[in-house]
């Protein structure tokens, strides 16, 4: 499967160099139009010509699927953690992953917004996290407390040992509205402050 890759590879950066090669003849007046147009004519009519042209076509167009599958194969994979179970392989949806990151810090009175991006490769799951604050918080303590809190919800959910960044954005700072009650700070609200791990759905 791998050689097949590296000839599909080999072949679409052929046509590609022969393609631009052409255009630039032909602008630069290498060539004529007529003198293409009758190499065209002369292997059209040579009888022993066509099975060759039959032939590298049918290679070229299977080269091009092998590119295209391979390609919408490697787009799903990267929008997918996989993992192996006794019973199969599970995947997890990145979309599911970032949603579930947005759960788990809705509880924090300091957050107005924050929406994740999540990405997986061989060096382990990085997240970046863009993150809408209030302007009373402290930055580098609310900071610290998203990435503790994503870190530990996302291995736990997957109950990965793969190293995971989590990387803040802070894209804005917001003002609370005018005449909005604070809310007062329950007994298991601070608890869960202090530990951040609990009291999310």
């Amino acid at each position: 499967m791998r050689f097949l890759r590296s000839l599909a590879v080999v072949l679409h950066t052929l046509v590609f160099l022969a393609s631009g090669a052409l255009l630039l003849a032909l602008a630069l007046n290498f060539f004529s139009s007529e003198e293409i147009m009758g190499s065209i004519n002369y292997l059209c009519a040579d009888q022993n010509a066509r099975p060759a042209m039959i032939i590298v076509g049918g290679v070229l167009i299977l080269a091009g699927l092998l590119i295209a599958h391979i390609n919408l194969g490697r787009m799903q994979s990267e929008k997918t953690i996989a993992f192996e179970n006794p019973e199969g392989q599970v995947t997890v949806s990145l979309s599911a992953i970032e949603d579930f990151i947005k759960k788990s810090v809705h509880h924090l009175p300091e957050i107005k917004e924050l929406r994740s991006s999540v990405s997986a490769n061989k060096k382990g799951i990085s997240v970046v996290c863009r993150a809408t604050i209030f302007a009373d918080s402290n930055i580098p303590e609310t900071t610290e407390r998203i990435q503790a809190i994503v870190k530990s919800k996302v291995q736990e959910m997957l109950g990965v040992e793969e190293a995971i960044t989590i990387k803040i954005n802070v894209i804005k700072i917001s003002l609370k509205e005018k005449g909005a009650p604070n809310t007062p700070v329950k007994d298991n609200e601070e608890a869960s402050r202090r530990m951040p791990f609990r009291g999310v759905d």
